[in-house]
């Protein structure tokens, strides 16, 4: 199953949550503006990548599953 992990930088409030749940997909630019390290993560970090885009406080993050 394929999975694409989409954000929208203007939405992101810096709070880094992503970036400690899945730092191989997320990592954070200097003034905390997420950065999207792979749009495509591999089946292992799906399950935290779901989770990271449910906490995400500023809804900056989403996930798609359509394939």
């Amino acid at each position: 199953m394929t999975l694409r992990v989409i954000v929208d930088r203007d939405k992101c409030c810096g709070a880094g949550q992503c970036v400690m749940l899945v730092p191989d997909v997320f990592d954070q630019e200097d003034e905390g503006t997420v950065i999207l390290l792979d749009p495509t993560p591999p089946e292992s970090l799906h399950a935290a990548a779901r989770e990271a885009a449910c906490v995400c406080p500023g809804g900056a993050i989403r996930v798609d599953e359509s394939g």
